[in-house]
């Protein structure tokens, strides 16, 4: 596994990026400079792990993400300006900033770049995440050397949780059904302490059928955290409330 950086600077290197369809060169300061930085790094643009979970979570939670004083979020990968511009677009990652790495050398004075042409991608990058405060790394999460494509502690809700420790309950999900009071309650409750979570309305798709199959309960709603069954409003109120009591300790 690469070490870490963190205390360090981040690399002078220059970028060179695809916007409206015109080249725009610049140095790596004018991203860092001055500024609290998220950058998270992977493999490749198009990569599965990349296009189902890196990318769209840190989309969903940009918003929770800039809220700690978070003034960039920033996507590299050892990927051409034309790949990036693409792959931005098809993942309506407007809320991020992509960027292309495409000589590596970036990601190689990271101490980042190792070889995957075991599965034809050539050099590329570690995948990891850090926050960069004024050009100078605070905090690094760097995947573990395992087989495979680990995909542990580089993502969005890991970032989230140290910018933000009291929002370290992972991600949610409630079934609900529209007009029902029990699930305008559960969703005022996540909704006061700004929880981010989904809400997956029965309908002709989702029916009551798929609830009991999943929680082995007949009514709504049914609320899951972090792949956790809590229950309905009532469970929701003692669950959330015993969390912040722990926090507090």
């Amino acid at each position: 596994m690469p070490a870490s950086r963190e205390g360090s600077l981040v690399p002078s290197t220059r970028f060179k990026v695809l916007r409206d369809g015109e080249f725009k060169e610049f140095e790596s300061s004018e991203i860092f400079k001055g500024r609290r930085v998220v950058l998270f790094a992977l493999p490749g643009a198009y990569t599965p792990t990349c296009s189902s979970g890196h990318v769209p979570r840190f989309v969903e939670l940009a918003a929770e993400l800039r809220k700690q004083r978070v003034d960039d979020i920033v996507c590299l990968s050892v990927n051409d300006p034309f790949v990036m511009a693409a792959w931005q677009r098809e993942q309506n990652a407007t809320a991020l900033t992509f960027i292309p790495d495409a000589d590596a050398n970036f990601t190689s004075a990271m101490g980042m770049l190792v070889d995957k042409s075991d599965v034809g991608l050539g050099k590329r990058s570690w995948r990891y995440s850090m926050l960069v405060n004024d050009g100078r790394i605070e905090k690094m999460f760097i995947e573990p050397d395992e087989p495979g494509d680990p995909f542990e502690v580089s993502d969005a809700d890991t970032m989230l949780t140290y910018l933000d420790p009291s929002r370290s309950l992972g991600a949610v999900t409630m079934f609900a059904r529209p007009g029902c009071p029990f699930c305008a309650r559960a969703e005022k409750l996540l909704e006061e302490r700004s929880i981010p979570h989904e809400r997956i309305e029965l309908g002709s798709a989702i029916t009551m059928n798929s609830v009991r199959a999943a929680t082995g309960a007949a009514k709504v709603p049914q609320v899951f955290i972090a792949g956790r069954l809590i229950g309905g409003s009532d469970e929701l109120q003692k669950f959330l409330d015993q969390h912040a009591q722990t926090n507090r300790k």
